[in-house]
């Protein structure tokens, strides 16, 4: 079992008096730089480009500097920018300016654990990953709840790290419902195969029950209105996270807890086991990392291909038509 860390665990006075500078002003740095402003640290900045971010930024009540600026100010780094753009950014306006000390907090394990940046010995790396929306960080802080995040220590440079890890979790609201302890490579694996196995899968079944279930001469305004249009699986999922995820079938009549009982006991799971399988060795051993860097360099083409492909569904296009209509 991980180890869970709660309000107690954590002590906002570590990171109180710190400068935290907030890279990246988008859903979940505004949402983060909020929460720790209201939990009462006191310099919090933020580094941006003049776009609408910096704006949005200071029409919160921020300071908003360069990147370049906010990093030689800080003693902790929000490195909340897209993955695909942090490495970069890291090496030419951030490391420059950083001094021993000095606290590296990431959001995602993905370029530690390829070896994208990789930081000097002398900093704390740290990670304090929200699993929720940017909105969901902000409006769980304000009604008191709070959201579960991924906490991790990967460099412990000042032997201090956890403690700030744990306060800065706080600070953000994280450990009121709980803060798990991963390693990096944890969150990376397992955030990649949500988007790589499990998210695929989903896909897969719903548009190919919508082909065979619309061939077989049923409307395809009905078919996707039962798929998922009417919100009924959002709801399933939302009862599976709050009392159990079969344990939320006692919502659904005798008949359909039959069916879909009978229906699981018949799946032959060794199809999406393979496939799972198959999904993490990609991502374990490196070759999806690999192919991405190749694509981005490439212009996203295939990526562009694939999407345009999808939109151009039969699914996709009933759908758009079904909107139209209700």
């Amino acid at each position: 079992m991980g180890k869970i860390y709660y309000d107690q665990d954590a002590d906002i006075s570590v990171v109180k008096d710190k400068v935290v500078a907030i890279i990246g002003y988008g859903n979940q740095g505004k949402s983060q730089a909020l929460n720790m402003r209201d939990s009462g640290i006191k310099q919090v900045i933020v580094g941006s480009r003049k776009d609408d971010s910096w704006k949005d930024a200071n029409e919160d009540g921020f300071e908003v500097v360069s990147i370049e600026e906010a990093s030689k100010r800080a003693d902790i780094i929000f490195l909340l920018i897209p993955d695909e753009v942090a490495p970069e950014i890291y090496k030419t306006q951030i490391e420059p300016n950083l001094v021993k000390g000095n606290v590296v907090n990431f959001s995602s394990g993905y370029n530690i654990t390829y070896n994208h940046i990789q930081p000097r010995k002398d900093l704390d790396i740290i990670m304090v990953a929200p699993r929720m929306i940017g909105k969901g960080v902000r409006e769980l802080y304000q009604n008191g709840e709070g959201f579960p995040s991924f906490v991790s220590v990967h460099q412990d440079a000042s032997t201090k790290a956890w403690d700030i890890a744990l306060g800065l979790a706080k600070a953000i609201g994280s450990t009121k419902k709980g803060a798990i302890e991963v390693k990096f490579n944890d969150e990376t694996y397992l955030d990649l195969m949500s988007e790589q196995a499990i998210w695929p899968l989903i896909y897969s079944v719903f548009t190919e029950a919508f082909k065979y279930q619309v061939s077989m001469g049923h409307p395809e305004e009905a078919v996707l209105m039962e798929l998922y249009l009417s919100k009924e699986p959002a709801f399933m999922m939302e009862k599976a996270a709050d009392v159990g995820f079969f344990k939320q079938m006692p919502y659904h009549s005798n008949t359909s807890q039959y069916g879909q009982l009978t229906g699981f006991a018949k799946t032959d799971k060794s199809v999406f086991r393979d496939f799972i399988e198959a999904q993490y060795k990609r991502i374990q051993s490196g070759v999806f990392a690999d192919e991405w860097e190749k694509e981005m360099k490439n212009d996203l083409a295939k990526f562009k291909e694939m999407q345009k492909e999808v939109f151009n569904s039969d699914m996709n296009l009933a759908e758009e038509r079904v909107k139209e209509k209700l």
